[in-house]
C-alpha cells in the first residue's frame, strides 16, 4: 500500500478553489485564516495570490465547481490575466448550485419534496438554512456545463459529476451520460467525485459506464485520507483502468491541518508529525501521495503559506513504523462521514 522512500513531484498536487471561491465553508480554522475579509473582491484577490503562488510552485492541475460560489469566475480571471498558463490543467464539477448569496449563514432551506424535479437539499446545509443545493439531472448538467464553458472554454479539459452517488441517479440516466459523452467528444475527460461512507461502491458503478463502446467515466476524484481511507480499493481499480484519479480532502475539511484536531485520533497524528519533525498537514498529503494510485493530490490552501506546507509533503519520507500506525488511525466509514455531515460553515 505504501511506497516507501520515495519523494513525489510536485505535478501530484493540485490546487482546489472550495474554500476560496465563496465566504463560509466546512473547513476547521476558518475565522483564523479568513478573517472578516470575506466580499467578493477580498475572496478574488485570494483566490489570484493562492493560484500566483501554486504555479509559481510548480502546479499545474487547477479544481474548481459550479458550486464554489465564484470560483470558476476567479479561476477565468486569473487564466486571462495570465496568458503564460496555457500548461496548467482546469477541472471543474456540476451537479450543486451555490445558493448561499454570499452570506455566512446561508439561505432558508426549501423543501425538496415541493417539486418533483427539483434539487435535492443534502450535507450542503447548516441547520434550517443551505449553501448549496444538489440537481444530477440531465437539465441541471445542460444549464451548468454551459455555464462553465461560457467562463473556461477550451481550458476545461475535466469535467466531473459533483458527488455522485448511488441515489441519485447519476450512475444510472442513460440520457444524462449520453448528453456528457458529448463533452467526452469534444475532448473533454469526464468523470465524478465521490462522497460518503458508499465511495467504493460509487467508484466501481461509475467504472461499468459505457457509451458507444468506451467507458464515459474516466477521472475519479474521492475523499481519501489517514481518517478516512475505506476507497482506496476500489481507485486503484479505476487507475488499473487507465482512469486519472484526484483525491480531495486529504486533511479531512482541517482536522489534519494544524490546529484543527477534534478527536483524540486527530491529536496522535498531530504528535506523530512533531516526532517527525514536520507538521500534520505535510505528514497527512504524504501519505497520499504514497499510494501508488493517487495521481493528483489536492490542496486546499486558502494562502501562500498554506500552500507551501501542503507542498512540503513531496519531500516527506514516511517511517514503517509510522505508516503502520496511520493505518491503524482510522476510523470507521459511517462514523467519520457522519461527524462531516454536522460540520458547521462558517
Amino acid at each position: 500500500m505504501w511506497q516507501r522512500g520515495v519523494v513525489s513531484s510536485v505535478r501530484r498536487i493540485g490546487i482546489g478553489l472550495a474554500a476560496v471561491g465563496r465566504p463560509a465553508y466546512i473547513t476547521a480554522g476558518r475565522d483564523r485564516d479568513l478573517g472578516d475579509a470575506r466580499d467578493v473582491e477580498a475572496l478574488r484577490e485570494r483566490t489570484w495570490a493562492v493560484l500566483d503562488a501554486a504555479y509559481a510552485a510548480g502546479i499545474r492541475y487547477v479544481d474548481a465547481a459550479r458550486s464554489y460560489g465564484r470560483a470558476e469566475e476567479f479561476l477565468a480571471g486569473w487564466l486571462a490575466a495570465r496568458p503564460g498558463t496555457g500548461d496548467v490543467e482546469i477541472g471543474s464539477k456540476w451537479g450543486y448550485r451555490y445558493v448561499g448569496e454570499w452570506r455566512l449563514d446561508g439561505v432558508p432551506v426549501v423543501d425538496p419534496a415541493s417539486s418533483v424535479s427539483g434539487p435535492v437539499v443534502d450535507s450542503a446545509s447548516s441547520g434550517s438554512r443551505v449553501h448549496e443545493v444538489k440537481d444530477h439531472s440531465v437539465e441541471a448538467f445542460a444549464e451548468q456545463s454551459a455555464e462553465s464553458l461560457a467562463l473556461l472554454g477550451g481550458r476545461l479539459a475535466v469535467y466531473h459529476v459533483h458527488s455522485a452517488t448511488l441515489d441519485t441517479g447519476a450512475l444510472d440516466d442513460a440520457e444524462l451520460h449520453r448528453a456528457m459523452a458529448d463533452l467526452r467528444e469534444h475532448g473533454i475527460r469526464v468523470g465524478i467525485s465521490t462522497s460518503g461512507p458508499r465511495q467504493a461502491e460509487a467508484v466501481r458503478r461509475a467504472l461499468e459506464v459505457d457509451v458507444d463502446g468506451e467507458p464515459l467515466f474516466t477521472s475519479f476524484q474521492s475523499t481519501w485520507n489517514v481518517l478516512e481511507p475505506s476507497v482506496g480499493p476500489a481507485l486503484a481499480e479505476a487507475a488499473d483502468a487507465g482512469a486519472k484519479v484526484i483525491v480531495k480532502e486529504a486533511l479531512a475539511n482541517g482536522r489534519l491541518a494544524p490546529g484543527g484536531a477534534t478527536a483524540s485520533r486527530d491529536d496522535r497524528i498531530a504528535s506523530l508529525a512533531d516526532e517527525l519533525g514536520t507538521s500534520v498537514d505535510r505528514l497527512a498529503i504524504a501519505a497520499v501521495l504514497a499510494e501508488p494510485w493517487a495521481g493528483i493530490v489536492l490542496s486546499g490552501a486558502v494562502d501562500p503559506a498554506q500552500l507551501a506546507s501542503n507542498v512540503a509533503a513531496t519531500g516527506l519520507e514516511i517511517p514503517a513504523e509510522v505508516e503502520d500506525e496511520l493505518l491503524d488511525l482510522a476510523e470507521p466509514a459511517e462514523q467519520y462521514w457522519a461527524a462531516r455531515a454536522h460540520r458547521p460553515w462558517a
